[in-house]
C-alpha cells in the first residue's frame, strides 16, 4: 500500500479519543469471545470511534480578515441573534451562523479568526438536538468572546447535542489565538455557532459543507452582500 493511500486512511487521531478506543477494542474482544459475530460489530464500532476522534491537519487560507468556519459540518442556519449574556458583548443582534456536526464529522473545533481570547464561560443546559434553533439558549455550551486586531469582537459558542456530553475547551481568557488554531472539541453529536462583528455578510449558504480551519465563512474587508446558494 503507497504512502498516499496510507494517509488518506490512518488520520492522526486526537489525544482526548485514546481511552475510548481503548475501550472499544477491549470490549470488542469480549464480544468475540463470546459471539464471533458481536465482535465483528465491535470492531467496526471501534474503527468508527477511531474515525469520529480523528485530527487531520488542515490548510488555513492566511489572508487577514478572512473568518473559517470552527468546525466541519452542515451550515444548519443564518438568523439574527444576541450572543450569549455571559460574554458581555451587549445586547445587539447579529448575525448567527451555526454549523451542525453529525456523528460521522471530524469533532475537532478551531479559532474562526485570530485575536485575543477575552472570555470563556461554560453553561450547564439540556441535551436537546442540536440541530433545532432553541439548542443555542437551551443546551449545555461553552462560549469565547474574541477580541480581534482591529477593535471589533466574534463570539464562538460550542453546543452539546443530543448525544454529546462533554464539551472540552483549551483556550483561556488572555490567551492570543490564530485563525484555524485548534480550541476544543465536543463528543458524539454537536453544534458550533459563530456571531460575526457588525456589519459582517456571512459568504455561505444554509446547506452548505464546512471543513474546518478552511472554508471561508466570512470576511471582514469584504463588500458582497450576504452569500445565497441552492442545491444542484
Amino acid at each position: 500500500m503507497s504512502q498516499s493511500i496510507l494517509s488518506a486512511v490512518i488520520r492522526p487521531m486526537h489525544p482526548e479519543g485514546r481511552r475510548f478506543v481503548a475501550i472499544f477494542a477491549a470490549l470488542s474482544v469480549l464480544l468475540w469471545l463470546l459471539w464471533a459475530p458481536l465482535g465483528v460489530i465491535g470492531a467496526g464500532l471501534t474503527v468508527w470511534c477511531y474515525y469520529f476522534f480523528r485530527d487531520p491537519a488542515r490548510v488555513t487560507p492566511t489572508h487577514p480578515g478572512l473568518i473559517v468556519s470552527p468546525a466541519d459540518g452542515i451550515v444548519s442556519m443564518i438568523v439574527p441573534a444576541v450572543p450569549p449574556a455571559e460574554l458581555g458583548l451587549g445586547p445587539e443582534m447579529r448575525i448567527r451562523v451555526s454549523v451542525f456536526m453529525n456523528v460521522f464529522n471530524c469533532h475537532v473545533n478551531r479559532i474562526p479568526i485570530g485575536g485575543r481570547v477575552t472570555a470563556v464561560a461554560y453553561r450547564k443546559g439540556r441535551f436537546v438536538n442540536a440541530a433545532l434553533d432553541k439548542a443555542s439558549t437551551d443546551n449545555e455550551r461553552n462560549a469565547l468572546a474574541i477580541a480581534l486586531p482591529d477593535g471589533r469582537d466574534l463570539a464562538v459558542v460550542q453546543i452539546a447535542g443530543l448525544v454529546a456530553r462533554r464539551i472540552l475547551c483549551t483556550a483561556a481568557p488572555g490567551q492570543q489565538v490564530a485563525t484555524g488554531e485548534r480550541f476544543g472539541l465536543i463528543r458524539f453529536g454537536s453544534r458550533l455557532d459563530v456571531y460575526l462583528p457588525q456589519g459582517v455578510a456571512p459568504l455561505v449558504a444554509t446547506g452548505q459543507s464546512m471543513v474546518a480551519g478552511e472554508t471561508v465563512l466570512a470576511d471582514l474587508d469584504g463588500a458582497e452582500a450576504a452569500r445565497r446558494g441552492e442545491v444542484r
